[in-house]
């Protein structure tokens, strides 16, 4: 009875920390096929409209690198009440914006808010476990995560068509109120007062320097944002790629999307059940061998064959597979050393991987999207700096101290 009430109430907590993470690739992914209808009611370009993704990005990124610090100091639960609540409001108004320059503002107040749930979630996962049960725990939010990337462009896409751009907000608005009210309800505090951290500029100072200089830490986050990267090229290039490039509709956005979370939650649940049965190196190195395998396979279809369904977008599916398999050991990696900083290390660690989507908005994907062979050869060559980056990392946690 206490093992079946421990599975459940990790179950729970899993539930609502995955929630809290989805957040940030909800408002990625919701509005995309909305790009069009917001240039032409805005009298915005194109270039514009996609400037609202990457001001998020560049603001979620910044932000980041502050969450797990002010979670350090007041506690878990009220940094995260507190955040979500400002997304909420956020999300009111990016709904009643009426020119191009204030979406860009109320897009950088959702950045700023949205990267509280995937860092102090994260931070929570250690508070409360270690080792396997960590990696299980952290395997179950990935697979429950992967849900909201799916789901989100469908969504969008249906109220998009249904009822226009705005109330791809709007349904922001009603869920983020409801996720608040299941936080304040159910989502315990796990950071006790006496192991609550300062904010004294000193200490920070001291604590970002020790977690931002070292060298194992910078490879695993290097690893983890440059494997995420060479699968979030398709989610930018969403509307070129699946609207250009393969001819579907605003409300077939789930050719992309299907494929890339089934693969996640495919990864996750296969990282979970390896918990404890091999290595997390071992687990990683699966991964890898997973992901080079679809790079592989993506440049040999976009060189045999020309873009379309079902095969261009199949290796993506095998891809997050193996992206999925791997993340939750290197996520665990890059917190381990840090055990008294666990918020701010989460923090560094997401500042990595957002900023590095950020310049991928920026500037890296409007440089892939003109073909799906220059997209597949963007995945392989990300890939590889990322796998170089996991070994050298493996390297330097193994070398004797």
């Amino acid at each position: 009875m206490g093992e079946h009430q421990t599975r459940r109430e990790t179950r729970g907590i899993a539930i609502l920390l995955a929630s809290l993470a989805a957040l940030g690739p909800f408002s990625i992914d919701a509005y995309l096929p909305s790009f069009p209808e917001i240039a032409e009611k805005l009298n915005a370009t194109q270039l514009e409209v996609q400037q609202t993704l990457s001001i998020y990005l560049l603001s979620f990124a910044v932000m980041t690198l502050w969450h797990g610090a002010i979670a350090d100091r007041f506690g878990r639960r009220n940094v995260i009440l507190v955040a979500v609540g400002l997304f909420a409001v956020a999300s009111a108004g990016c709904t009643l914006a009426t020119r191009i320059e204030h979406l860009w503002f109320w897009r950088a107040m959702q950045g700023i808010t949205a990267g509280a749930g995937i860092v102090i979630g994260r931070a929570i996962v250690r508070d409360l476990y270690d080792g396997a049960p960590a990696q299980r725990l952290m395997s179950q939010i990935t697979m429950m995560f992967a849900l909201a990337p799916a789901v989100a462009p469908v969504i969008g896409g249906w109220l998009h068509s249904w009822f226009g751009w705005r109330s791809v907000f709007a349904f922001l608005v009603v869920s983020t109120a409801a996720l608040w009210l299941a936080c304040w309800k159910l989502l315990p505090e796990t950071l006790p007062p006496e192991k609550r951290q300062s904010l004294r500029p000193a200490y920070l100072g001291a604590a970002y320097w020790k977690v931002m200089t070292s060298p194992p830490f910078l490879f695993v986050c290097a690893a983890v944002s440059l494997n995420f990267g060479g699968f979030f090229i398709y989610v930018l290039s969403a509307p070129v790629f699946l609207m250009t490039h393969l001819g579907v509709p605003e409300t077939g956005f789930l050719w992309l999307f299907g494929p890339a979370m089934g693969g996640m939650i495919c990864g996750s649940w296969l990282s979970g059940r390896l918990a404890g049965k091999i290595s997390p190196s071992q687990t990683i190195a699966v991964g890898y061998l997973v992901m080079g395998s679809a790079a592989a396979f993506n440049l040999i279809l976009n060189l045999a064959l020309p873009p379309g369904l079902p095969w261009s977008v199949m290796p993506i599916f095998v891809y997050t597979t193996g992206m999925s398999l791997a993340m939750p050991s290197l996520t665990l990696f890059a917190l381990d050393p840090f055990p008294a900083q666990r918020g701010l290390a989460a923090s560094c660690q997401t500042f990595f991987q957002s900023g590095f989507n950020s310049l991928s908005a920026a500037l890296i994907v409007p440089a892939l999207w003109g073909s799906t062979l220059t997209m597949a050869l963007g995945m392989a060559g990300l890939l590889l700096v990322g796998g170089l980056s996991a070994l050298l990392h493996q390297r330097l946690r193994l070398k004797p101290r």
